[in-house]
């Protein structure tokens, strides 16, 4: 995996959302790279003062690049289930080379539900939810923790369970959750018209 590495950061109107959040998981990966001195992220993103924007920050051991790119929401209403027992993406890396050969699998979905060792993970660009009628839940070991998934956990909004592939349908709801969407509903009706 390349040790470059970026954050996804949502910015409306001039205002930074979230941004202690990813502040604490740009340490955490810079940590794991023996790291020791951390930039505040704060200080290098001076966002437009009007607009949607998807804050682009990408970062080295020593180096920080922002761009700021218009936001355009992906309309994701079907997810194909592909299968990979051996994709590892812990950090947010600017290497997607496995998660792309994966995403070229969706056919006529518009985004792909990973399974790993029977267990449901993440989409391609997002961690997911699923909701049993009572309780939200999200997998336990996801392929990245993202900032909005552990923030909706911090909020006790979520809760983390193993979701196993074949337990699936028995859910009624599918959530789709990243620093640009938050907590985004796509399955209200039956989950078998968006996950195949």
């Amino acid at each position: 995996m390349t040790d470059i590495f970026f954050e996804t950061i949502k910015v409306i109107d001039g205002e930074i959302f979230h941004i202690d959040y990813h502040q604490k998981r740009y340490e955490s990966v810079l940590n794991t790279l023996g790291v020791r001195e951390f930039k505040n992220l704060q200080d290098y993103i001076k966002p437009p003062k009007y607009g949607f924007y998807r804050c682009r920050l990408v970062y080295t051991k020593s180096s920080i690049e922002l761009e700021y790119i218009k936001y355009t929401k992906r309309d994701i209403k079907k997810l194909k289930l592909v299968y990979d027992n051996d994709i590892n993406y812990s950090k947010k890396s600017t290497c997607r080379d496995d998660l792309d050969r994966l995403f070229e699998q969706k056919e006529e979905a518009n985004d792909i539900l990973i399974v790993k060792d029977s267990l449901i993970t993440d989409t391609s660009i997002a961690n997911i939810a699923l909701f049993d009628g009572e309780f939200w839940y999200t997998p336990k070991n996801p392929l990245l923790n993202g900032t909005t998934r552990q923030r909706f956990l911090d909020e006790k909004k979520l809760i983390e369970k193993d979701i196993n592939e074949k337990d699936i349908y028995l859910y009624k709801k599918v959530a789709l959750l990243n620093a640009m969407i938050d907590f985004d509903i796509i399955a209200s009706k039956d989950i078998k018209d968006v996950i195949c």
